[in-house]
């Protein structure tokens, strides 16, 4: 969970930085676009949702996602390999990142305010959260299925026919859930690129920072235990042999 606290500052400091610049342009579009319509009241003002309302919510999600992840972690360690700690740690953040975030954002892309059609928001969220479960669940065929085929195939052909088959199976549910489409027209696209870029530059960065500093605790708080186990085994080796 200190990680994953680490992680969301890093996080904090992006979203504010790249993200929060493209949706002051994009609240300004719609306003632009929507002169004469009435507004409902301002329940939390901007200028809290980009500062107090941001920090909150990336600290509290990289806190949530430290304390998950650590439960993966734990499961994960010796199961998947024969890799370090830090080689474990680093291995599931990029899978977590890739599975939980980039698979569901490819199909379902974040978008900014102003687009999107609010009768459809709980179609989008559905779809959007069904992506992140089928992502997770494919993650983990596919290391299941790497698993087995590494005796027969070596662990790098085995890797590489599991990493295909992740990527067919995402391609086949991409293929077969429906599109959203719901870009107001003369929308900028580059602004829509801007917003979207920024939106995975921060998962990004929190993955990446996330990954980076529990694998530096788990490596300095796992392997040492393990170098004293190896130690201890080796010394009683000789006093053994010597009686």
């Amino acid at each position: 969970m200190l990680a994953g606290l680490i992680a969301g500052m890093l996080a904090l400091v992006t979203a504010y930085f790249l993200g929060e610049p493209q949706i002051d342009a994009a609240i300004a579009y719609e306003e632009a676009h929507t002169h004469g319509h009435e507004h409902g009241p301002e329940v939390v003002s901007r200028s809290v949702q980009s500062t107090a309302g941001l920090a909150t919510g990336v600290l509290v999600y990289g806190v949530a996602v430290g304390g998950v992840a650590s439960l993966v972690f734990s499961f994960a360690l010796g199961r998947v390999g024969g890799f370090s700690p830090r080689a474990t740690a680093l291995l599931l953040a990029g899978a977590a990142f890739v599975s939980v975030y980039l698979v569901p954002f490819l199909k379902y892309p974040a978008n900014p305010p102003s687009v999107g059609d609010p009768a459809s928001l709980d179609k989008r969220t559905a779809l959007f959260f069904l992506m992140v479960v089928l992502g997770v669940l494919l993650a983990v065929a596919a290391t299941i299925a790497g698993r087995r085929l590494a005796p027969r195939l070596g662990n790098w052909y085995a890797t590489v026919v599991a990493g295909l088959g992740f990527a067919a199976a995402v391609g086949i549910a991409y293929a077969f859930l429906p599109s959203l489409s719901e870009l107001p027209e003369h929308f900028p696209a580059l602004l829509l690129w801007r917003f979207r870029l920024s939106a995975l530059a921060v998962q990004l960065v929190l993955w990446t920072a996330y990954g980076l500093t529990f694998a530096h605790f788990a490596q300095r708080l796992l392997a040492g235990p393990a170098r004293e186990r190896e130690t201890v085994r080796d010394g009683a080796a000789p006093a053994a042999a010597q009686v």
